[in-house]
């Protein structure tokens, strides 16, 4: 999810129709009701402006916007009993929870009508809802390495051994975040990156503390991209969309070496979701199908510099260049849920974060 660019929040009053205009009409569109309003909850900075006055202009509507900042904030007030939201945009391991939680309701395949133009490829990936029924897919943002190459001068590996280069040492970061530190060294290592097996995540654990460890300056997992446009910090992993934010398009390529190594990397699809107790499931439809017009779709990957990879079409209407290549986004794994044994990661990270 990107977090790097401004949005605004629709906080417009509810329309609401004469009685003499209903009573003159013979067919409503999906907003043309008294409360014609879409109850969006949603990423901070996840949605162009423009997209969502183009969807109010033509189905007559209003959009209203709550945000999170994490997955967890969402969920934990979902669950708590906040009421009212219609689309939710989680994360695939939410999703998945979600959905296994009866919290979702079902798509109307009807009214879906772009849901042909969607990336088999991305589909391929999830393993939860594959077939669209209770989610439709939103953006893929996958993890990465970024190198200042304004900084460094010399060779360097391009894979996660990067990491104990002493070159880098004092000015390297990862995230601060314990699935991809310690997702990163499992894949380094030949491993799966959703492993739960006590020895190949103690071996993950030990690679991170004894080699990568001694050049990170810090963990930090949204920061770093002031850091690295500052010149600071000259590796970094972590989301692209974080460091290409902070640096003025006209010095991507001369500043920044991204890539995600052979091995591959976390990644995360957020998709839309209507929830079970939506109060206008009609026009929640229509805004997920709305956001997969290629040309609107196209207007979320100017915004934001994401690759194209989940709606293909909208690639020949996007005016501006991505942050990366696609292609390298497919190699990357999915953080999958691992209940229970998400301990079993909590422990380990205990050891990476506070033993010197």
């Amino acid at each position: 999810m990107i977090n790097t660019i401004k949005s605004t929040r629709f906080l417009k009053g509810i329309l609401v129709l004469s009685l003499a205009v209903i009573a003159s009409a013979f067919t409503f569109t999906s907003c043309q009701k008294k409360d014609n309003v879409l109850y969006l909850y949603n990423w901070t900075y996840y949605t162009p402006d423009e997209v969502l006055h183009d969807f109010e202009k033509e189905f007559n509507c209003t959009v209203k916007m709550d945000s999170y900042s994490t997955c967890e904030e969402m969920y934990s007030k979902l669950r708590a009993g906040a009421k009212g939201y219609d689309v939710v945009i989680p994360s695939n391991d939410f999703v998945a929870i979600m959905l296994r939680q009866g919290m979702l309701r079902e798509l109307d395949q009807s009214k879906l009508t772009n849901r042909d133009i969607i990336n088999p490829k991305i589909l391929s990936m999830i393993d939860y809802d594959p077939e669209m029924k209770y989610s439709v897919p939103y953006a893929l943002s996958a993890t990465g390495i970024m190198v200042n190459k304004t900084k460094v001068k010399g060779e360097y590996a391009r894979n996660y051994s990067i990491f104990e280069d002493p070159q880098f040492a004092g000015h390297a970061t990862m995230m601060d975040d314990m699935r991809e530190v310690l997702g990163v060294s499992l894949l380094q290592l030949g491993y799966g990156m959703n492993s739960l097996d006590d020895r190949e995540l103690d071996e993950a654990c030990e690679q991170v503390v004894q080699k990568w460890k001694p050049n990170i300056i810090k963990f930090d997992a949204e920061g770093f991209g002031k850091s690295f446009a500052s010149g600071d910090f000259w590796l970094c992993q972590g989301y692209p969309e974080i460091v290409f934010g902070e640096v003025d398009e006209s010095r991507w390529e001369d500043t920044i070496d991204f890539f995600i190594p052979e091995e591959g990397s976390p990644a995360t699809i957020d998709s839309m979701v209507i929830l079970k107790d939506a109060p206008h499931y009609e026009l929640a439809n229509e805004f997920i199908n709305f956001i997969h017009r290629p040309q609107e779709y196209a207007k979320f990957l100017d915004a934001y510099g994401y690759p194209c990879c989940v709606n293909l079409e909208a690639a020949k209407y996007a005016s501006k260049k991505s942050m990366y290549d696609p292609e390298q986004a497919y190699t990357c794994t999915l953080k999958a849920d691992l209940g229970e044994g998400l301990d079993k990661y909590n422990t380990r990270w205990q050891k990476i974060r506070f033993t010197d």
